[in-house]
């Protein structure tokens, strides 16, 4: 007989088991917590818009409501999602599949790896295919040709790296992610095949950027596979934030102009 460790990534886990085939009990959220969550993103978004303001005739958004914007909604939208859990189920680190595992780490950098050279080769064929001019994130075309200070572009690389991916696979490959596991679908592989799915499409869409949709897609991919693979919530988020690095890192430099795009 042979047995398994609790690092090992092939480990099979179900949606109620823990690493190492622990007994996790149920929780009693579902899609209406996901939709409750995707409304909190944009209420806060609008009512972050609206507070700050336009701005004047003729000016570009200002740094301070480019990073206020961008990252209060969805820190707000995660916070939301974890007292969810809190409330209905057994708190972030079991429901949300947060269990740390040095093999996930490692699965995560690889897959991280491979999703960087995915996403270079598939950005170059998008930028063909819709022209240079449109080539670009929401964000990026916020702090285009706009100089920031030191403080306020280590803090925009700082999100775009670390922090928004952590708040994104909360969101989209912890709760959404749970709340598809939660249904019945006969069979516990279809429900973790739709998950990665679902929660692939949504993550995409969810940007509200339709240009960039088919290159989000792409994106997504060796993310949502870390999930798939491992069971568990920190290798998704170890490849999201290896994708995230370069893009980030560009982010930074130009907005120091250090760098033109």
């Amino acid at each position: 007989m042979t047995t398994t460790q609790p690092d090992d990534p092939a480990v099979t886990l179900g949606p109620l088991s823990l690493s190492g085939g622990q007994a996790h009990p149920g929780h009693r959220w579902g899609f209406g917590a996901f939709l409750f969550v995707e409304a909190v993103l944009l209420a806060s978004a609008a009512f972050v818009s609206v507070l700050l303001g336009p701005p004047a005739a003729g000016q570009a958004t200002p740094v301070r409501d480019v990073l206020i914007g961008t990252i209060i909604p969805t820190l707000l939208a995660a916070l939301a999602a974890v007292l969810i859990t809190l409330w209905r189920g057994n708190g972030p680190v079991l429901d949300l599949r947060l269990e740390w595992s040095w093999s996930d780490l490692k699965l995560g950098l690889k897959l991280g790896a491979f999703g960087l050279v995915l996403t270079t080769v598939s950005a170059v064929v998008w930028s063909h295919a819709v022209g240079r001019s449109n080539a670009t994130s929401a964000i990026g075309a916020l702090v285009e040709n706009q100089p920031m200070s030191v403080t306020a572009a280590v803090i925009m690389f700082g999100y775009l790296w670390l922090l928004g991916p952590v708040c994104e696979e909360i969101i989209y490959r912890g709760l959404l992610w749970g709340a598809v596991e939660r249904l019945h679908w006969g069979a516990e592989k279809y429900g973790r095949l739709a998950a990665f799915l679902l929660s692939t499409a949504l993550f995409a869409v969810s940007h509200l950027e339709p240009l960039r949709t088919t290159l989000l897609l792409v994106i997504a991919l060796p993310i949502g596979l870390a999930r798939l693979l491992t069971g568990r919530l920190p290798a998704a988020i170890v490849v999201h934030q290896v994708n995230n690095f370069l893009p980030a890192l560009a982010t930074l430099l130009t907005s120091l102009g250090l760098m033109t795009l």
